[in-house]
């Protein structure tokens, strides 16, 4: 992309992201990756560039993610029929080994070889190393889908202290030793509110928060939790959006300064989120 400018344009490109820059070097940044940024490859790999950019100019990036098309293609392998209710993955004993497999092995172990092939350094732990997530059952329908019960942030602030990009994935444990799915959304709220983070990041596949659900250009581009509130009562919040805002307002209350709700689909949107002024998708703040 920069070789369409010349060499005098680059360099104001890079003048003007300097305010953006000093703001967040040496701050924690969230990303919940996930959805169509995970399943482009394209996108995946600009995703990977931005994270990479983002950690050589000093930002704590932790990276969250979930996996749930991987976890259903090996699922349909071994002949396995996906189940969900209001949009959570039904999860009995063998499935529950799936998404161990899945997440903590082939999807964290992949994004950790990406991460350092672009020049980062990357370390992949599972919410079940040093029970960085503690989980319950949420309910007994769902089988070993896990309700978050305590966070142990210790290992995270060890490898992020050491300078890696600590990547994270979605699976939790309880004390008698059963592994349990954690929503991606849900993990990433916990995580960085234990952290305290600046800036917590939601990849969707949507452009964000949007008054008509069909209609792009209605983007609402920042709401506080007051607003949002108001607008869960007039129905702009439903469908898949309800958990999402949700787990916004989770981590705000929980110490995060700001949430966005930003679309994954858009080439390095991170990038134009935190280093310009125009912003990607939807802010969420305390209000």
């Amino acid at each position: 992309m920069l070789n369409q400018f010349s060499n005098a344009e680059r360099a104001q490109v890079l003048t003007e992201a300097l305010p953006y820059i000093r703001r967040y070097t040496g701050k924690i940044v969230v990303v919940k990756y996930g959805g169509n940024a995970m399943t482009n490859e394209e996108l995946k790999q600009q995703v990977m560039e931005d994270i990479v950019l983002l950690w050589l100019i000093g930002v704590k990036v932790v990276l969250v993610h979930g996996g749930g098309p991987e976890i259903s293609e090996l699922m349909a392998r071994l002949g396995k029929k996906p189940e969900f209710v209001d949009g959570l993955r039904v999860t009995d004993k063998e499935t529950v080994d799936i998404v161990q497999m899945v997440l903590a092995g082939k999807v964290n172990k992949t994004l950790v070889n990406l991460i350092e092939s672009k020049g980062g350094k990357a370390m992949g732990i599972s919410g079940m190393d040093g029970r960085l997530i503690e989980a319950k059952m949420k309910n007994e329908k769902l089988g070993y889908v896990g309700a978050i019960t305590n966070i142990n942030i210790d290992p995270v602030n060890d490898l992020l202290e050491k300078g890696y990009i600590p990547i994270i994935s979605t699976v939790g444990c309880d004390r008698e030793g059963n592994s349990y799915n954690i929503n991606g959304d849900t993990a990433a709220a916990h995580i960085a509110g234990a952290l305290g983070a600046e800036r917590l990041i939601m990849m969707t596949d949507i452009a964000g928060l949007l008054r008509d659900k069909d209609d792009p250009s209605t983007l609402i581009p920042e709401v506080t939790i007051p607003e949002a509130k108001k607008l869960f009562e007039e129905g702009v919040i439903s469908g898949g959006m309800i958990p999402k805002v949700d787990c916004c307002i989770e981590a705000i209350n929980e110490g995060v300064k700001t949430v966005i709700i930003m679309d994954g689909r858009v080439p390095h949107s991170i990038l134009m989120e935190l280093l310009t002024d125009e912003g990607a998708g939807t802010m969420v703040t305390g209000g």
